[in-house]
């Protein structure tokens, strides 16, 4: 089983942050087994800046299809520790395993922290 937070590291080394010098990576294991990564990229309009978290999640959807589910991610951003932002809680949930049970991975001072998405948002928006 792969790393997910060591792959998250590595591909935030890669992130073009250069307004908030916040470097994020992701990366996420699809129900199907299949990695996916990816890592933030901000613009100067800051409205167009993409987290980590959600460019990961287009990617496996543009890979495996609408029918994507996330069995585990994990989010990492270099100096800095916290978990996914409020918008990308909402489009994890939205890729999640049934009764929002796919893991997400974060630290909290200095260790890996794993809780199911519907620990990290537990009221979560639906049509």
């Amino acid at each position: 089983m792969p790393d997910l937070l060591t792959l998250a590291q590595g591909v935030a080394e890669r992130a073009y942050a250069p307004y908030s010098k916040y470097q994020v990576g992701c990366a996420l294991e699809t129900s199907s087994g299949k990695i996916i990564t990816g890592c933030n990229v901000e613009n100067a309009s800051y409205g167009l800046t993409i987290c980590a978290e959600r460019n990961t999640i287009f990617h496996a959807v543009a890979e495996e299809g609408p029918g994507m589910k996330i069995a585990r991610l994990s989010v990492i951003c270099l100096g800095h520790e916290f978990p996914p932002c409020g918008a990308c809680r909402q489009v994890i949930a939205e890729f999640s395993l049934p009764g929002g049970a796919s893991e997400v991975t974060f630290l909290r001072d200095g260790k890996p922290v794993t809780m199911t998405i519907a620990q990290l948002l537990p009221e979560t928006f639906a049509l």
